[in-house]
């Protein structure tokens, strides 16, 4: 094993409430899953997705995962191969900075020197093998970028309203190029013309030393990571509530928005091709990738009462049930 790859670790970003489509997500007897804890295929759930994802490009026992404490009953099951430790349980869901700052500030304790993925449960990719490719391509970068995020821009597949774009600036010979502007779900037209103008869609998965996310976040709000410091800090120490009761009082901060935004001379965008990539946000997405998938036995998937995970083709197609 290299230098790099004992530091390389992945996050996976499981604690959203996956809001969006509650319509497709909600059970028989009434109960919302989170989507990431649900099967597009009447197979693994999104999650699982996710973690073999991490393992393509990491060791397992640096796969992390950042769940929220309300959804313990479906996450228990599905994360039992990873260590205790390397599941971080957040208190309540405070926004996707603060569900990236508690794991990174976890890793970091145990690894100063990492290296990390960050990869959201809520995917689905037709080509794993592709984007395989592109986040070991990421890493590698860091050697040279160590203190640069480097972002995952998936070649368009279509001008998609419903998605962000980042437009690339002028490349100086590197794999990635600078960011030059962030465009949040532009009209068909204004999608047409950033697709023509070499832009791609934000995929939000990105490859950073952790030190560098820190330092980031740090930037824009320190308050927050030096309490949050204290608290874990005190927690580690003894029996203590301190991360709960920081939790009670934290702001909601999108990590989009709240620490990408003004942050350019920090991000280099590596462009992926075309790999079936879909971050499933909308019930639209969801159809549309059904759709593509072009499985015949997705319409009328079997009843499996064995599975917990839901089957997001049958909810698509108005017959929700159960299937594994």
């Amino acid at each position: 094993m290299t230098h790099l790859e004992q530091h390389a670790w992945a996050i996976v970003l499981a604690a959203g409430e996956g809001s969006r489509l509650r319509s497709l997500t909600t059970d028989a007897t009434g109960t919302t899953v989170p989507k990431q804890f649900c099967s597009l295929q009447g197979g693994p759930s999104l999650l699982q997705e996710a973690l073999q994802r991490a393992q393509a490009v990491v060791a397992r026992e640096r796969v992390c995962a950042v769940v929220a404490d309300q959804h313990r009953r479906w996450w228990r099951g599905a994360l039992w191969l990873l260590p205790a430790s390397n599941i971080i349980v957040q208190p309540r869901n405070r926004g996707t900075a603060i569900g990236i700052l508690l794991p990174l500030m976890h890793i970091l304790a145990r690894d100063p020197l990492a290296r990390i993925v960050f990869l959201p449960a809520d995917h689905y990719v037709r080509d794993e093998s592709v984007l395989t490719r592109a986040l070991h391509a990421a890493l590698e970068q860091l050697s040279h970028r160590s203190t640069e995020l480097v972002l995952l821009g998936i070649s368009p597949e279509d001008a998609d309203p419903e998605l962000g774009y980042i437009l690339p600036g002028r490349s100086n010979g590197y794999d990635t190029a600078p960011v030059e502007r962030f465009v949040e779900k532009p009209d068909p037209a204004a999608a047409h013309r950033l697709i023509e103008a070499g832009g791609v869609w934000n995929s939000f998965i990105f490859a950073a030393y952790g030190s560098a996310v820190l330092s980031l976040v740090r930037e824009r709000a320190p308050d927050i990571v030096d309490d949050l410091e204290t608290a874990l800090a005190r927690d580690a120490q003894g029996p203590s509530l301190a991360v709960s009761d920081l939790y009670e009082q934290l702001p909601q901060i999108d990590f989009s928005r709240d620490v990408l935004q003004g942050a350019a001379a920090r991000l280099r965008v590596l462009s992926v091709p075309q790999c079936g990539w879909n971050d499933l946000g909308t019930p639209q997405r969801v159809t549309r990738t059904l759709r593509q998938i072009q499985s015949p036995h997705l319409a009328r998937p079997p009843l499996a009462t064995t599975s917990t995970w839901l089957n997001l083709a049958a909810a698509a197609e108005g017959e929700l049930q159960l299937a594994g």
